[in-house]
């Protein structure tokens, strides 16, 4: 299924998760999922990936540079249950964010099930830039966000 994931970089400094998610709570916007890494982990990986594809889009300064100052904030990815009020959430409280299409799949938590989405996308040479889900009880479903190069394709094999 197709969902709207919100990207915004936060402060990283004690309190600006909890701040994030007490906006959420008091709006009665409920988070599916989220992700949060290091944002100088992000440029690190992204100047790498530029390097191994000599795509460079910046000089090596200019990365070092944006790695020093990203370091600073972290990369938060989340799905909501309601992102437009989500997204004018973040615009009245002066958050920095971007939209973007995803694709998001209840699979059943038994070994195994994971690997068939991605054996589905490799056949079909559907490239996966990034990944993460949660893990219920062994009994339930799981949540996977998926973020491929064509969304709308992915998104057909689940509907």
């Amino acid at each position: 299924m197709i969902r709207i994931e919100i990207s915004l970089f936060l402060k990283n400094v004690p309190g600006e998760l909890a701040r994030l998610t007490d906006l959420f709570g008091q709006a009665d916007i409920n988070i599916d999922a989220i992700t949060i890494q290091d944002a100088s982990a992000y440029v690190q990986n992204l100047f790498e990936a530029r390097g191994k594809s000599l795509k460079r889009l910046a000089s090596s300064a200019s990365y070092s540079s944006m790695r020093k100052d990203s370091a600073d904030f972290a990369l938060v990815r989340l799905l909501t249950g309601n992102p437009d009020a989500a997204v004018a959430l973040l615009k009245e409280n002066d958050f920095l964010f971007d939209t973007k299409e995803v694709v998001a799949v209840d699979i059943t938590n038994k070994p195994g099930e994971f690997a068939k989405i991605a054996k589905k996308f490799g056949e079909e040479q559907i490239n996966i830039n990034y990944v993460y889900g949660s893990v219920s009880d062994a009994d339930g479903k799981c949540l996977f966000v998926f973020c491929p190069e064509d969304v709308a394709y992915a998104a057909s094999f689940f509907e």
